[in-house]
């Protein structure tokens, strides 16, 4: 099940953000590196730390070079609520129909929980994936790391 790897093209996609636009990820292509967070549940314990922590530190993930993209398969409203609650200022993607079709495509999608797991991507400015990491569903991201990543791909 593993066919994504380092240096692959990343499976393009359009989903809407919490305020209904859409946002698709070639359009960064040439401009910007793309971090992507998979997150498994809105208003979630784990889900929420690490959110509120991107929010946080927003002006280091956000650059003229790079973007964050935060999905889960909740529908829209509740990303939107999900936002406004904890003042998330970054797009909150919704893979909820056809349900988790983009969680899918990045290879992580659990099919028994309805959920994606927690994973991340940096997708380079070509388009590429540069890192991925996968942590146990229980278990937050090491966002230094990710902002190490996702400079190192902005970079180059």
């Amino acid at each position: 099940m593993t066919d994504l790897h380092v240096g692959d093209v990343a499976p393009d996609f359009t989903l809407r953000d919490q305020f209904g636009q859409d946002v698709t990820l070639s359009s960064f292509i040439g401009s910007k590196a793309v971090v992507i967070f998979f997150y498994p549940f809105a208003f979630s314990g784990v889900c929420t730390g690490e959110l509120t922590g991107i929010a946080d530190r927003l002006d280091e993930f956000l650059t003229f070079d790079s973007e964050v993209l935060a999905i889960s398969c909740d529908p829209i409203y509740s990303v939107r609520s999900f936002a406004d609650s904890d003042n998330l200022n970054f797009s909150l993607l919704s893979d909820f129909w056809p349900h988790g079709e983009v969680s899918r495509a990045f290879e992580v999608f659990d099919e028994k929980k309805g959920c994606p797991r927690r994973s991340s991507y940096v997708i380079g400015k070509d388009g590429r994936i540069t890192w991925a990491v996968h942590n146990a569903m229980a278990d937050g991201r090491d966002l230094d790391e990710h902002l190490r990543e996702l400079q190192a791909a902005a970079e180059g």
